[in-house]
């Protein structure tokens, strides 16, 4: 069966009706999702190997509920709000020196990943909890990607050197937090979907 993009459709805008005005909207949207990843942020949940922030569930949530452009505009608002010094992420320090520390390709893989688990949300993709599984888990494996790469080669770190290393980057960014991924892919595969009945069964 051929794909049919759905923008208006996401489940966000299908629960707030286009008679209102789209750019406040788009506006209100995107202030309330930014909101909830700072939210999220702070927010941690004890597991193992760590503990979990919800960011990543966040993230996945807006990209399923908001489809690719304002999934897209809420996370590039999220993290112009951290350049700007607002302390909306994990820890208590933001500003421009941060986001080009050693968490730089994980912040910056959230907008990537928000856009296109939204893709997939705009082709009617969050209606199904095994289409939603798998869209969710190649936003998180390109975020990884980006978080190892950056993490491994790039990343300034506080002594002054130059990246972890591949083995390192991969040990300390990304094993530790697989398990955890997994359990909220998991989570919101099942939960999107779910909204959409809820919805449906409002509405009457």
């Amino acid at each position: 069966m051929s794909l049919q993009s759905s923008p208006d459709k996401t489940l966000a805008l299908a629960a707030w009706p286009t008679a209102s005005s789209r750019v406040l909207r788009f506006g209100v949207l995107a202030l309330v999702g930014s909101a909830l990843l700072a939210l999220a942020a702070k927010t941690q949940v004890p597991f193992w190997p760590v503990p979990l922030t919800m960011t990543t569930f966040a993230v996945f949530m807006i990209g399923a509920a908001y489809g690719s452009r304002l999934a897209l505009a809420t996370v590039l608002l999220y993290l112009a709000e951290g350049f700007a010094g607002i302390p909306v992420f994990a820890g208590p320090v933001a500003g421009p020196a941060y986001m080009m520390g050693p968490t730089a390709g994980f912040l910056w893989g959230y907008a990537v990943a928000a856009f296109l688990i939204g893709l997939a949300a705009d082709y009617g993709w969050s209606r199904s909890t095994p289409k939603m599984a798998l869209a969710f888990f190649a936003g998180d494996a390109v975020l990884f990607a980006m978080g190892f790469v950056w993490l491994a080669f790039f990343a300034t770190l506080s002594s002054g050197a130059v990246g972890l290393g591949a083995s390192a980057a991969f040990a300390k960014g990304v094993l530790p937090f697989l398990l955890g991924d997994a359990l909220k892919i998991a989570l919101a595969a099942f939960l999107v979907p779910a909204g959409w009945t809820l919805l449906g069964k409002l509405r009457g």
